[in-house]
């Protein structure tokens, strides 16, 4: 299973705020420097992760954001759970409507049944435990940061 860019940069995200050094806020274009990706993009998915209440944001001169409570604790199942905004793995929708098979199709709960298999297969993962030292010094040190972890 693929996961959507959008919740690629989200959890990209979740793992840069996550090791970052005690007290440290990230502001956007840092985390977005660090994942190598677009602004535009962080700050979407920086904007839905205070939504689900994964994050905390302080505005401001320095200002930025940080895990919170529930962010130290969200799994990686449990995220892309959240995240994904498509009710049905299969697109069963053609130009001239729904798909001349969906009547009593066995393809759709099956994927369906796949998808919640993948989620649950990374539901033990805490995202705040992923990121390692070794992983984020160079991270850290490119934008600036000394690593705290």
């Amino acid at each position: 299973m693929r996961l959507n860019a959008f919740a690629d940069v989200s959890l990209r995200a979740m793992m840069v705020l996550a090791a970052a050094p005690d007290g440290n806020l990230l502001t956007t274009q840092s985390i977005a420097n660090a994942v190598g990706t677009p602004y535009n993009h962080v700050s979407k998915a920086m904007a839905r992760l205070r939504e689900l209440g994964m994050i905390d944001v302080e505005r401001g001169r320095n200002g930025g954001s940080r895990l919170s409570a529930v962010g130290h604790t969200a799994t990686v199942g449990q995220l892309l759970r959240l995240l994904n905004t498509r009710a049905d793995p299969a697109d069963c929708h053609t130009l001239n409507g729904e798909c001349p098979l969906i009547n009593e199709c066995r393809l759709r709960g099956a994927l369906a049944r796949a998808r919640e298999a993948f989620y649950r297969e990374l539901d033990p993962l805490v995202i705040a435990e992923l990121p390692s030292f070794r992983q984020m010094a160079p991270v850290f040190a490119m934008i600036g940061l000394r690593p705290g972890l």
